[in-house]
């Protein structure tokens, strides 16, 4: 495991370990985090933690094409329940995903370092949010890196039934109009691939990561 000190740089992912860990320390400057999705690294910590960058392998993706869109949900969309905007509420967004209570989990990742490191690459256009709104209240919505070709997702919240999906869906559309390669999710995880991720080695992803 490599350990980070003030000079910009990671090591090459290849050296993760067998958990996707590959380095520890360092910083959550703007400079230090553009670099790092830009290489297909992402920092995962918890608060009082030392800052980890993980690069797993395999690696969970949205192909834009396989998103999945159920019938019932199709059947909410058309019902124009929800209101979606993008980029109008980043701080919101995350403070949320911060704050939202999740099932199995005890606590949260987004530490407030990292609320603020993110809405400094917001404040960049580095950093862009989807918000859901329902009579005027935000309800749901997400977060991620954009690098122009593929967007890294990091996380997303919901208040009511779908209002994450919908976020989500609404991101997929905005990709695949502007001819994105990729949504990156990071990790397996069971709710992603009922919406058509799937995981691939973490070559194969780097290999899109550095094609534009």
């Amino acid at each position: 495991m490599y350990y980070l000190s003030i000079p910009l740089f990671f090591p090459p992912v290849v050296q993760a370990n067998a958990d996707g860990i590959l380095a520890v320390g360092g910083d959550l400057s703007p400079e230090r985090l553009q670099l790092a999705y830009k290489s297909g690294i992402f920092p995962w910590f918890e608060d009082g933690e030392p800052i980890m960058w993980w690069s797993p392998n395999p690696r969970m993706v949205l192909f834009l094409d396989e998103l999945i869109v159920s019938k019932s949900m199709r059947n909410i969309l058309n019902r124009n329940i929800f209101k979606v905007t993008f980029n109008q509420n980043f701080r919101d967004v995350i403070s949320n995903c911060q704050n939202i209570e999740r099932d199995g989990q005890n606590g949260t990742w987004i530490t407030n370092d990292m609320i603020e490191a993110y809405c400094k690459l917001h404040e960049l256009g580095i950093a862009k949010s989807v918000e859901v709104w329902q009579d005027e209240v935000l309800v749901g919505g997400l977060y991620g890196i954009d690098l122009g070709h593929v967007f890294c997702g990091e996380s997303m919240f919901s208040k009511v039934s779908n209002a994450s999906k919908v976020a989500f869906i609404a991101l997929v559309n905005q990709l695949k109009k502007a001819n994105y390669k990729l949504l990156d999710c990071q990790v397996y995880n069971p709710h992603l691939e009922s919406l058509g991720c799937m995981e691939i080695d973490r070559e194969e992803f780097m290999e899109i990561l550095k094609s534009k």
